[in-house]
């Protein structure tokens, strides 16, 4: 499982023209799905991004986590993350987890987080979506279970 997660003051997304949720401060996930995770990997990203500190403190240090700032996160699916572009020109996307498996780790992982009692938000799965951001820093990382 591979979560590309960016710290953002605003996020949004949009299918069909249409706002489907928004966040202000908080996190942006785009998570991607492969084959063999399970909802241990979900549980352990969960975990992870849940205490990540990458909020600033008073002394404009990375040391506060998305609890600590009471931020929101949105987590957007994105097969396209699993993508393999070693060979070739276009990429592989052997390595993403079908559909409709991906869906059901999907709702656990994003059922897991609010568990926790953080404000999430979503985007649409398997939908062409319009992610609009506004990157803080820009602070991205990438997490993966691998």
């Amino acid at each position: 499982m591979i979560a590309v997660i960016q710290r953002v003051n605003k996020a949004s997304v949009k299918v069909n023209e249409k706002l489907i949720s928004e966040i202000d401060k908080g996190i942006l996930i785009f998570l991607g799905i492969e084959k063999e995770d399970n909802e241990k990997d979900a549980d352990y990203l969960i975990n992870k991004i849940s205490n990540l500190r990458i909020f600033e403190d008073s002394s404009g240090k990375m040391n506060l986590s998305i609890k600590n700032v009471e931020g929101e996160i949105m987590v957007v699916s994105e097969f396209t993350v699993a993508g393999d572009c070693k060979k070739g020109n276009r990429p592989s996307f052997d390595r993403a987890m079908p559909p409709q498996e991906a869906e059901e780790l999907y709702r656990y992982f994003i059922d897991k987080l609010k568990s926790r009692g953080i404000s999430v938000k979503e985007g649409v799965f398997k939908s062409f979506m319009y992610v609009s951001i506004v990157n803080e820093g820009p602070v991205t990382f990438i997490l993966s279970t691998r």
